[in-house]
């Protein structure tokens, strides 16, 4: 007798009732990953920026001039805004009121039709709805048309109905708080800093929107609020270009092509590394997109034809490469189109290709027009470029050259590196240990097949001031001295990169670098320097997601036979305070070799029991902002930094 197909076959059943379908926003809660990323703390500052963002979509449609954002004790978030309110009628498709509406139906709110939001950072009309799904509970407030309306939903799920709770002033707008769901998210921890830097974005992406940031979380509130009438130039010549020798006024650019609004904004300064942000809808599109691919092009091609329209590029020349023109480029992309078209749920990447011809052309014509109306500036900005690609042709005849001479020998591996026996680099990979104790301590303690380890003695070389001649070295120059240093060198040699007297990440032999230092001053130090040499001159190792930090404990807790590893004071405070009155032996970890092998593979290097962070361009970002104010040769940053941190520091771990 032959079985059904819904018949159990083996023990393993499979049928119509193993089939699930999950209704709302059940399947948010079941997946939240899906929808926000992840749910560490970027998951959870992605609620807040979504809240947020629907009252910056009032804003960018004309209809709101302030937004206020407030963190509160318990994990609980407040967003107000004076825009027009959420509609409250009922909804003729859903029989329910337009505020139940948005925030319970995926998919949902007036983003699609074009009406009511010409542009918008919504696409997806998910936001508010997963929120609410992940939230323990939400609050929302409409004023709206003389009356002031509330409802209050737990999980997702409506308390009650939306009602009307009494008379608005002349104040118009909406109200969400929320608190996130403490069973989804590990820790309901804002990071001020982060949030801060969002909303700073947003401002100089709007302008004439006052956005203010209040953290009443502890006794002494902090507050900021960004409000910016120059725009995305006034974000290049105080943000990115920070601290920095510029050559020129920024270069404002603002057309529009069909329905898409170019606006960009570009200033070279004398370093070296590209900086370049891209917005969609004011998103932050991290991960570029066909915008970005749009400037880009513009960019090289408009300098190549004035270059050779005013004879500075001559005849028998070859072009400027793209790597050329960006060198030392500080610039802001933002477009606004009525459909982006993004990258999941997270909004890292513009997809749409119409949006690369439409910034291509927007931006090839308002360059072209600066550079013929400021010929000077435009002479400064090729000499800078033309000096990029000396510099490219000089070190690929060396490079060449070395090959010739058969010196291949400079890529021998170092001899205190301690291979893994693995050959495939996407399985490998190399901790970066402050070291030779605790070198020891890690050769000893990894898994050999996989975990490489390379120590590094003392600190690397301080590329702020790694040579300072009267004359303005080349990127490829400073690379050459920075190579020269032993540490330096060994690093560059291990990871597989060095070639001749260059770096190429397609050589790459692990694919998880780990940075393991010291919980102490002097291992804040030298993760600081790592990250800047990283982000100088591997930016890509970090932008493709190789990079990362290993979180080692700072203390061993024993209570009894009961041993806990804790990686913060916070954590050693709550942790006490659940053993309460027991006996405990507490013991406080400042350097990596006082750990034992075994202790160091299971608190640190144990992959199925580890915590590391992967570094993001944002985090290299701040640590090369802060190590160039401190380090740098220039005295008044360092001067402000201390005056502005010095009141804070009450406890120095020396």
């Amino acid at each position: 007798m032959k079985s059904s197909p819904e018949t159990e076959f083996k023990g393993n059943s499979y049928s119509v009732q193993d089939i699930q379908v999950l209704d709302g926003l059940e399947a948010v809660r079941r997946r939240p990953g899906m929808y926000i990323g992840s749910t560490d703390q970027r998951g959870l500052h992605h609620l807040v920026y979504e809240i947020v963002y629907n009252s910056v979509d009032e804003a960018m449609a004309g209809f709101c001039t302030k937004i206020r954002l407030r963190l509160l004790p318990d994990g609980v978030v407040e967003v107000w805004d004076n825009g027009r309110g959420i509609p409250v009628g009922v909804h003729p498709a859903t029989g329910l009121s337009g505020v139940e509406t948005v925030m319970t139906r995926l998919h949902s709110g007036a983003k699609f039709g074009g009406k009511a939001y010409r542009v918008s950072g919504g696409l997806h009309g998910v936001g508010a709805s997963v929120v609410n799904a992940l939230s323990s509970w939400l609050r929302v407030e409409v004023r709206r048309e003389g009356k002031v309306y509330r409802q209050e939903y737990k999980c997702g799920d409506p308390v009650s109905p939306l009602k009307e709770t009494g008379e608005a002033a002349e104040d118009v707008g909406t109200t969400v708080a929320f608190c996130p769901d403490g069973s989804i998210f590990p820790s309901l921890e804002y990071d001020f800093p982060v949030i801060a830097e969002r909303m700073r974005e947003m401002a100089y992406l709007n302008k004439a929107l006052e956005i203010a940031l209040i953290d009443e979380r502890t006794e002494s509130t902090q507050e900021k609020t960004f409000y910016f009438e120059g725009g995305i130039a006034s974000l290049v010549k105080y943000d990115l270009n920070r601290n920095r020798k510029t050559l020129h006024s920024p270069i404002h650019i603002n057309g529009a092509i069909n329905s898409t609004v170019v606006e960009v904004a570009i200033q070279y300064n004398d370093g070296y590394a590209e900086n370049v942000l891209s917005f969609a809808n004011c998103i932050n599109t991290a991960d570029g997109g066909s915008h970005l691919t749009g400037f880009r092009s513009a960019l090289t091609r408009v300098l190549n034809d004035w270059a050779r329209k005013s004879k500075v590029l001559k005849e028998e020349d070859a072009n400027l490469q793209g790597e050329d023109v960006r060198e030392g480029l500080s610039a802001v992309v933002s477009v606004k189109l009525p459909e982006p078209q993004f990258e999941g749920q997270t909004k890292g990447k513009l997809g749409n290709p119409e949006i690369k011809s439409q910034v291509e052309v927007a931006v090839g014509e308002g360059l072209e027009r600066y550079l013929d109306e400021h010929p000077q500036e435009a002479k400064v900005v090729l000499e800078k470029c033309f000096i990029a690609a000396r510099a490219r042709e000089a070190a690929k005849k060396a490079r060449e050259l070395v090959m010739r001479k058969g010196a291949l020998e400079l890529g021998t591996l170092p001899g205190k590196l301690a291979d893994c026996s693995e050959k495939d680099p996407s399985l490998c990979e190399l901790f970066l240990v402050e070291g030779e104790s605790a070198g020891g301590s890690a050769k000893q303690g990894r898994d050999r097949r996989f975990q490489a380890i390379l120590p590094l003695k003392g600190k690397i070389v301080n590329i702020e001031k790694a040579i300072q001649p009267e004359r303005k070295p080349t990127w490829h120059e400073i690379l050459q001295k920075v190579l020269e240093h032993e540490e330096l060198r060994a690093l560059a040699l291990s990871l597989g990169v060095l070639n001749g007297e260059d770096l190429e990440l397609a050589r790459l032999r692990y694919h998880r670098v780990i940075i393991m230092t010291d919980a102490d001053v002097d291992g804040s130090h030298i993760r600081t320097l790592l990250l800047t040499f990283f982000y100088r001159f591997l930016l890509d190792l970090i932008t493709q997601g190789h990079l990362y930090i290993a979180q080692p404990p700072l203390y061993r807790i024993q209570a009894g036979k009961e041993v806990s590893w804790v990686y913060s004071e916070g954590e050693k405070e709550a942790h006490l305070k659940k053993l309460g009155h027991k006996k405990v032996e507490l013991q406080r970890y400042k350097g990596l070799g006082e750990m034992s092998p075994e202790q160091l593979w299971q608190t640190t290097m144990n992959p199925e029991s580890r915590t590391i962070l992967q570094v993001t361009l944002e985090d290299a970002k701040k640590a090369e902002q802060i190590f160039q104010d401190l380090m740098g040769a220039e005295v008044l940053p360092r001067k402000q930094f201390i005056q502005a941190h010095a009141k804070s520091v009450r406890n120095l771990d020396v």
